[in-house]
């Protein structure tokens, strides 16, 4: 089974129900936000799955590690300030996604290490 992939459903399972609740309430862009936060966590899963596959073969793994984990704070970062600054998304809701990621990235990771030949 490929973690990322059961991370990127089960986040899914939780952020469209968690957006379409948030409709409900009086904040503009919510159910967007959410779902961006959502999936701007799952990508940077994905690219720090990427990177340490990429680089566990190489000599200078430490040095590639570095880079690449800059390189994706600083463009998670820059996206949110454009989408922040043209007002297509709030900040609870990026916060929300995020947090949705985060706590799937701990229990897909604590049932996969609980598996049988993990």
């Amino acid at each position: 089974m490929n973690l990322t992939r059961d991370l990127a459903r089960n986040s899914i399972f939780i952020l469209i129900p968690a957006a379409i609740f948030s409709a409900f309430l009086p904040w503009e862009n919510l159910p967007f936000s959410i779902m961006i936060g959502g999936l701007l966590g799952i990508l940077n899963v994905k690219a720090l799955a990427w990177g340490v596959e990429g680089v566990l073969g190489g000599s200078h793994a430490n040095t590639k590690m570095l880079f690449f984990a800059q390189f994706r704070f600083v463009m998670l970062v820059l996206i949110v300030i454009v989408l922040a600054y043209l007002k297509l998304v709030t900040m609870p809701g990026l916060i929300a996604g995020f947090s949705v990621v985060f706590a799937q990235v701990l229990v897909t990771g604590l049932k996969h290490a609980r598996k049988p030949g993990s």
